[in-house]
C-alpha cells in the first residue's frame, strides 16, 4: 500500500478507538459494562445489531463467495425478516420484563439450573469458536499486506481487540459500531462504483449485469429442492428463518445488543428495521462480488488470489512449472476477453444466436482456466503442505489492493478492520457476560461487590480473547469463511432454539425432560452433519424439532422438578 493508504487506514482506526473510549467513560457495574445502563436509543441499537452480524467475514468473504458461486448465498437471509417479527412478539417482551443480563437467566426460572447451564455452555462453545474464525479474517489482510506469518497477525489483531473490548464494554462497542457502519457503507458504495468505473468504457452497468447473468453469477433465487444443496429458496426461507430466530433471539451476542435499548418499543424497532435493511444490504455486497467477476473477465486475474502462496512457489524449485501454468492461464485469459466482448456485443444487438455461441465459448474458456487453477493449487500444496489453497477469501482483497486509487485502498482495508472490531468486540463482550452472569455470579461467587464483578468481567473478556486467538491459529483450511462460521453456528443454534421454544410453547414440559431432550438433539445434529445427509441450514430446523420431540416424549417418563428461582443473577 502507498503512504496515503497507510495514513487513511491509521487515522480511520484511531478516530474509532478514541470515539469508543470517550463514549465508554463512567462504567461502575455490570449493568453499565454489559448493557450500557439500558439507555441506548433504537437507532444506535439497530446499528449495533447490524454491526455485530456484519463482521470482516461479510465484507471480505461474501464478494469472493459471489465471485466463485454466484449470488445464491443471499437466499440464506430470506427467512430473517419473518424471524424478526417472531422475536419481537415472543422473545423481547419476556427478556425486558425479567430485566435479565443474558437470555439464559430466563431458562432457570422456567426450568432449572442445569438447563440454564447447558444452554450457556452450548452458546459459549459456539460463539468462542466463531469468534476465533472472525479474528482470522482480518488477520488475512495483515498477513497479505505486511508479509507476516498468519500466526503473528492473529496474535496482533486479537490482542488489539482484547484491549479495546476490556476497556470499552458494550457502550463503546455499540457507539463505535454506528460510526463504523457509516464508514463501511460509504466505502462499499465507492468500491461498487469503482468496479464499474474500471470496466471498459463501452460496458455499462446493464451490460455487466447481463454478462454476469449469462455466466451464472446472478442466481439469486434457486427454486430446485435438494436437501444437500446449501442455498436454495427452501433452505433459505425455512432453514434461514430458524437460524435467524436462534441467532437474534437466543445468541447473547445479539440479545445483549437489543437489551441495551431504553424501552421495549425501541428494542422492537431496532430488530424490525434490521429485518428490513439486512437483505438488501447483503444483496448489494454480493452484487459487488458478481461485478468483480465480470471485471476479471475483461482483465487478467491471478492464477491464485493468495499472492503470498504464489510467491512461495516462485521462490521454490517448482517456479518453472508454475510459470508454464501461468502462461497457459494468461492465454486463456486472452481468449476469455475476446469471448466476453463478443457476448456483450451480441447482447447489445439482441442477437440470440450470437449470444448462445459467445456464451458457450466463454464458459468453455472459463472451465479450462478453472482446470489450470486447480492444477496450480496442487503445485501450491506441494510447496506449502497444509496451506489453504481455496482463495475465495482473497478475491475482494486482491481487487482492492491492486486496482483502487491511492487513499481508497486504505479506506477499504480500514472498513474490513472496522467490521471485524465491531463484531468481535460484541462477541467477546457476550462471552464475558454469559460467563459472568450464568456461571461465575450464579455458581461461583454470588455475593461479590459491583467493583469485583466489573473486574472479573474484564478478566473473562481477556480469557475468552486468548481462547479465540488460539482458535484462529487453527482456522486455516476452512475455505469460505462466511460459510464456515454459519456452518459452525448451525451445529448449535437449532438445539438452543429448541430449548427456548419448549420454554415458550410447551408449558407442561419440565427441566429434566428438556435437558435430556437437548442433549439427545445435539448428538443427533452432530451425527446428521457428519453423515452429510442435509445442507447445514436444515440443521437449525432439525435441532429445534428434535428438542421439542424428545422433550415431549421424555416428559411422561422423567419426573420433572418444579422451577427454581434465579439466585444471585
Amino acid at each position: 500500500m502507498s503512504l496515503q493508504d497507510w495514513i487513511v487506514l491509521s487515522l480511520t482506526l484511531l478516530i474509532i478507538i478514541l470515539y469508543g473510549v470517550w463514549k465508554s467513560r463512567g462504567q461502575k457495574n455490570l449493568d453499565s459494562y454489559f448493557l450500557g445502563n439500558r439507555a441506548l436509543p433504537w437507532y444506535i441499537v439497530l446499528l449495533s445489531i447490524m454491526g455485530t452480524q456484519a463482521s470482516a467475514i461479510t465484507f471480505l468473504s461474501a464478494p469472493g463467495q459471489a465471485y466463485s458461486d454466484g449470488m445464491r448465498f443471499v437466499q440464506y437471509y430470506f427467512g430473517l425478516p419473518l424471524a424478526m417479527i417472531v422475536i419481537c412478539i415472543a422473545f423481547v417482551p419476556i427478556f425486558h420484563k425479567l430485566k435479565v443480563y443474558t437470555a439464559y437467566e430466563y431458562l432457570e426460572q422456567r426450568f432449572d439450573l442445569k438447563t440454564r447451564t447447558l444452554t450457556s455452555f452450548l452458546f459459549l462453545i459456539q460463539r468462542g469458536l466463531s469468534t476465533g474464525i472472525s479474528i482470522y479474517a482480518p488477520s488475512i489482510i495483515l498477513s497479505s499486506l505486511l508479509g507476516w506469518n498468519i500466526y503473528y497477525t492473529n496474535i496482533f489483531m486479537g490482542g488489539l481487540l482484547i484491549i479495546y473490548t476490556m476497556y470499552g464494554g458494550t457502550k463503546a462497542v455499540s457507539y463505535t459500531q454506528s460510526l463504523q457502519l457509516f464508514i463501511i457503507f460509504t466505502g462499499m458504495f465507492l468500491a461498487g462504483w469503482m468496479v464499474m468505473h474500471l470496466l471498459p468504457p463501452d460496458i455499462g452497468f446493464s451490460d455487466a449485469l447481463h454478462v454476469a447473468g449469462k455466466m451464472g453469477k446472478l442466481n439469486v433465487i434457486v427454486t430446485d429442492f435438494d436437501w444437500k444443496d446449501r442455498y436454495n429458496i427452501w433452505s433459505g426461507v425455512i432453514g434461514g428463518f430458524f437460524l435467524a430466530l436462534s441467532y437474534f433471539g437466543t445468541d447473547q451476542s445479539q440479545v445483549g445488543r437489543f437489551l441495551t435499548a431504553r424501552t421495549l418499543s425501541e428494542s422492537r424497532m431496532s430488530l424490525l428495521m434490521n429485518g428490513l435493511v439486512k437483505v438488501p444490504m447483503q444483496f448489494l455486497i454480493m452484487l459487488i462480488g458478481a461485478l468483480v467477476f465480470v471485471f476479471y473477465l475483461y482483465f487478467r486475474a491471478p492464477i491464485n488470489f493468495n499472492q503470498g502462496l504464489l510467491d512461495r512457489v516462485h521462490s521454490s524449485e517448482h517456479a518453472p512449472q508454475m510459470q508454464v501454468l501461468e502462461n497457459r492461464f494468461d492465454s486463456l485469459t486472452i481468449q476469455k476477453q475476446a469471448h466476453v466482448r463478443s457476448l456483450a456485443a451480441a447482447l447489445e444487438r439482441n442477437d440470440n444466436a450470437g449470444v448462445e455461441s459467445a456464451e458457450r465459448a466463454l464458459k468453455s474458456a472459463e472451465d479450462a482456466a478453472d482446470s489450470v487453477r486447480t492444477t496450480a493449487k496442487g503445485l501450491i500444496r506441494e510447496v506449502s503442505p497444509g496451506s489453504d489453497t481455496n482463495d475465495v477469501n482473497y478475491v475482494f482483497l486482491h481487487f482492492v489492493v491492486n486496482n483502487l486509487p491511492k487513499g481508497m485502498v486504505g479506506l477499504l482495508i480500514a472498513i474490513i478492520f472496522l467490521a471485524s472490531w465491531g463484531s468481535i468486540a460484541a462477541a467477546l463482550n457476550s462471552l464475558a457476560s454469559t460467563t459472568m452472569v450464568d456461571v461465575y455470579k450464579r455458581m461461583v461467587n454470588p455475593h461479590a461487590s459491583d467493583h469485583d464483578y466489573l473486574r472479573m468481567s474484564k478478566i473473562w473478556t481477556l480469557i475468552w480473547g486468548v481462547f479465540s486467538i488460539l482458535v484462529a491459529q487453527f482456522a486455516t483450511g476452512l475455505g469460505s469463511l462466511i460459510e464456515a462460521v454459519n456452518i459452525l453456528g448451525s451445529l448449535f443454534y437449532g438445539t438452543i432454539l429448541g430449548i427456548f421454544v419448549v420454554a415458550f410453547m410447551m408449558k407442561w414440559v419440565k427441566g429434566h425432560a428438556v435437558f435430556w431432550g437437548a442433549v439427545l438433539a445435539e448428538a443427533g445434529v452432530v451425527i446428521i452433519y457428519l453423515g452429510n445427509w442435509v445442507s447445514f441450514l436444515w440443521l437449525n430446523v432439525i435441532g429445534c424439532v428434535l428438542v421439542m420431540l424428545f422433550a415431549a416424549v421424555l416428559q411422561p417418563v422423567i419426573k420433572g422438578h418444579p422451577p427454581t428461582s434465579i439466585k444471585g443473577g
